[in-house]
């Protein structure tokens, strides 16, 4: 029996979960809700945050799961990437309990985390798989041929498409976080009635900077053009007016662009590497349009398709968890001397 006890601090939530034998006994996220009011997250008062949660959080978990420390076999973290501050807070503390209990410390690569979240339902994919991670920092389709055996075979040239996503919203004048607000706007929108451009990059990379730029001139002007003006053709009265009488029509214009941007590359993926066991992972995997359209083309495609339940999609210590158990089996620890970092190749 192999129990491990997982944490993450990333960026402004702190999680800890146990895992016992790849199955997840409790997953516990402490959020802060501090960073509303500047409208993204002050690393300086996450890292702050993270040291009044983590031990609360740790204990909480552990009571769920109905586990005491001496029980743990491992303490798995975070180590990158993320907020150099928030991945100092949640790798000190392992490091400090894997000392004082004696057991083996694992560093986990919160990316690669959040692909194996896919095998913590019962309904898993087999391997190889296709994975696409999107959140707010990252936009990848990773290849998974083990559960330690990942390649990063497409990724964003610039932006990410949850960082698109949440400038829209900031355009948009919604408060903070933006990203859930458009996914709701949708669902009461006509998602043709506006169109953006889609990027022509070959290959299997993605770019969201251009597409972000046609967003702002399209709403300077007023939805009468997506070009820079010289001159804004609309007063700071007609954009307001605009944003307020077509909002549902620019989330769900905005949103079905962003999905098929990322859908065109997945499907070119699969047809590339023959796989079609496809995944998706990462905070926008959280989002209903992503979620239903990778549903309906892996219908039409002969996809199997598998996405996280919510609560393994925005970041959390049951994929920590998970991650920290397959290595685990493969006797894959890490020194006291594992080092955070804001960012790390794979």
């Amino acid at each position: 029996m192999v129990t491990i006890l997982a944490i993450e601090s990333s960026c402004d939530e702190t999680s800890a979960s146990v895992c016992r034998d790849g199955v997840i006994m409790s997953n516990l996220i402490a959020t802060q809700e501090v960073h509303a009011a500047y409208g993204g997250v002050v690393p300086e008062l996450a890292s702050r945050a993270h040291m009044q949660n983590i031990v609360p959080v740790v204990d909480v978990a552990l009571k769920k799961a109905g586990v005491s420390m001496i029980e743990l076999d491992a303490v798995a973290f975070t180590q990158s990437p993320g907020l150099i501050g928030s991945l100092l807070v949640g790798g000190q503390y392992a490091k400090s309990l894997a000392l004082s209990l004696d057991i083996p410390l694992i560093a986990i690569h919160h990316m690669q985390a959040h692909v194996l979240a896919n095998l913590i339902d019962e309904r898993r994919p087999s391997f190889p798989f296709l994975c696409l991670t999107v959140s707010g920092g990252h936009t990848q389709i990773v290849r998974c041929d083990s559960p330690n055996e990942m390649t990063v075979i497409g990724q964003t040239i610039d932006d990410a498409a949850g960082e698109a996503f949440d400038k829209t919203a900031k355009l948009l004048q919604l408060p903070y976080p933006g990203g859930p607000l458009i996914d709701k706007y949708a669902k009461e929108g006509d998602p043709n009635r506006f169109v953006f451009p889609e990027p022509q990059i070959p290959g299997l990379d993605f770019s969201f900077s251009g597409l972000k730029t046609s967003i702002l001139y399209f709403l300077q002007n007023a939805g009468k053009s997506n070009k820079f003006k010289a001159e804004l053709t609309a007063t700071p009265e007609e954009q307001k007016r605009f944003r307020e009488e077509n909002m549902a029509d620019i989330c769900a214009s905005v949103q079905k662009r962003i999905v098929g941007i990322l859908m065109n590359k997945l499907i070119k993926a699969s047809e590339q590497t023959g796989i079609k066991e496809i995944c998706v992972a990462g905070g926008v995997s959280a989002n209903s349009g992503l979620r239903n359209t990778i549903q309906l083309i892996g219908a039409e495609s002969g996809w199997n398709t598998y996405v996280p339940a919510f609560q393994y999609c925005t970041d959390n210590a049951g994929m920590i968890a998970i991650a920290g158990y397959y290595k685990y089996l493969d006797a894959d620890f890490s020194t006291l001397s594992a080092s955070s970092a804001a960012r790390s190749e794979w």
